[in-house]
């Protein structure tokens, strides 16, 4: 293994745990900041209220996008498992 090849499946690595992580983030993120904007026009400051519409948006992204992301996760597990004898020159 060349240290070309740890960058790269490094690289890949990360690539791919990004994709997959995406979708349930920005979910995340666009509740976080619509109840925070609720929050703060209806001066309700109560720190428990962004947790269930963040779950509730997650698990929306989850069931969502869950095909999609099975599929990135599978062609990348199976790629690194075909690709088992080269890895072990």
């Amino acid at each position: 293994m060349t240290p070309e090849f740890i960058v790269d499946m490094a690289k890949r690595s990360l690539e791919v745990t990004i994709m997959v992580s995406a979708p349930m983030l920005g979910f995340g993120l666009v509740i976080g900041v619509a109840v925070s904007i609720f929050q703060a026009v209806t001066s309700i400051q109560e720190m428990t209220l962004t947790f269930i519409p963040k779950i509730l948006g997650v698990m929306v992204a989850v069931v969502l996008f869950f095909p999609w992301m099975l599929q990135i996760l599978m062609s990348f597990t199976s790629e690194i498992f075909m690709n088992i004898p080269q890895y072990a020159k």
